[in-house]
This record gives C-alpha cells, sequence and structure tokens, in this order.
C-alpha cells in the first residue's frame, strides 16, 4: 500500500472501542469476520481463512470424512464452539463427544477413546509437532469450509466511513494473492493452505 505505519498495541477487549476512536486506522489482530462485529464496524476481505481438520490415531485408515462416511464413530470435539455446532447438526450418526478442551480430546483419541477428532488445523498442527503424545496421531481430512459455522475468515477492522482505506487492502489483499507473496510469507509459518 505504500504507507507509513505506526504500530498501537491495544488490549483484545479495547481493540473495537479505539478504532472507532480513531486510535488507529485499522485493527490487524486475527478479527473473525462476524456479523456481530460488522454492526460495528467494516471489514477488508479475508485474508486468512483457517481450515478446520479432522485428526485420527497414525494407524486410522479413515478416508471418508464425510457425515455418511463417519457413521457410527466417535468425534470428540471442544464443547461450546463452531466445531460442536457442526458436528451436532451434520454428523447425526456420529457419536459426538464434547471436551473442556482440544488437548483433552486429542489426549483421549491417543488412549483409543474416540476414533477422531476435529479443530482448528492450525492447534491441530501444533499439538501433532510439539507434544510428545501427538505422535500418536494424524491429520487424515480438512473439514469443507462452511461460513454458517466458520465464519467468514479473518480481515481488517475499520471504520465504516472510511471506504478508500477499506478498498485500498482489498486491493492489497488481492495484490499478494497475485503476485504470490502471500503465499510466500504463508510457507514460513504454515505447511497448508490459510486462505
Amino acid at each position: 500500500m505504500k504507507l507509513q505505519c505506526r504500530f498501537v498495541t491495544q488490549d483484545w477487549d479495547g481493540l473495537t472501542p479505539g478504532l472507532l476512536n480513531r486510535q488507529y486506522d485499522a485493527i490487524m489482530a486475527a478479527m473473525e469476520i462476524t456479523d456481530e462485529a460488522k454492526e460495528k464496524i467494516a471489514f477488508s476481505k479475508p485474508y486468512i481463512r483457517m481450515p478446520s481438520a479432522f485428526v485420527a490415531s497414525a494407524q486410522s485408515d479413515i478416508k471418508d470424512t464425510t457425515p455418511a462416511g463417519l457413521k457410527g464413530r466417535s468425534i470428540g470435539v471442544e464443547s461450546g464452539g463452531a466445531h460442536q455446532n457442526y458436528l451436532d447438526d451434520l454428523y447425526k450418526q456420529s457419536e459426538i463427544r464434547p471436551y473442556a478442551t482440544l488437548e483433552e480430546a486429542i489426549l483421549d483419541l491417543a488412549e483409543g477413546r474416540l476414533d477422531l477428532v476435529i479443530g482448528d488445523k492450525d492447534a491441530l498442527s501444533d499439538f501433532l509437532k510439539t507434544r510428545k503424545e501427538g505422535q500418536c496421531c494424524k491429520i487424515v481430512a480438512d473439514a469443507p469450509h462452511d461460513a454458517a459455522y466458520f465464519g467468514n475468515g479473518v480481515g481488517v477492522g475499520l471504520r465504516k466511513e472510511d471506504v478508500a482505506l477499506t478498498m485500498m487492502f482489498d486491493k492489497a489483499i488481492d495484490e499478494t494473492m497475485a503476485d504470490g507473496s502471500f503465499a510466500k510469507l504463508q510457507s514460513k509459518y504454515f505447511d497448508y493452505k490459510i486462505n
């Protein structure tokens, strides 16, 4: 965008009020584009859509993670979030087991008490790569992105009246996707697509 930037540190709860009070001009803090947030502020187009994924034991031969393919299977999930809602609505013929944390679900998977676990791919990948217990398991498939459950992605938060700035961010996001610079940056941190 060829703009001079100054970074401002702000607590999460104060991000939107700070933007609206003109303490800064944009929020770049992995803020999800939600209907609730859009009531107060505008967003650029999404620059991240974190995939959701299914994890199974390393010896698993599960390939079909559709609702029909997982009929009768036990699936662990962190309770009370989008992934549980997704499973409850679409995987009615599976046994859904909610856990207080994603880690607890993966540990039960490692002990053979579950067939699969679903969660955000970044959290699952991090656990599998950094925890000794993660050696038990592998990612078997990404879940199809469904905006009704998983949102519209992460975007830059902007004031609604700053239409020109929003257009500048959208153009910059498009250009970084088209010229490969986003993919190059993404590959430094993720070994899978995040948009």
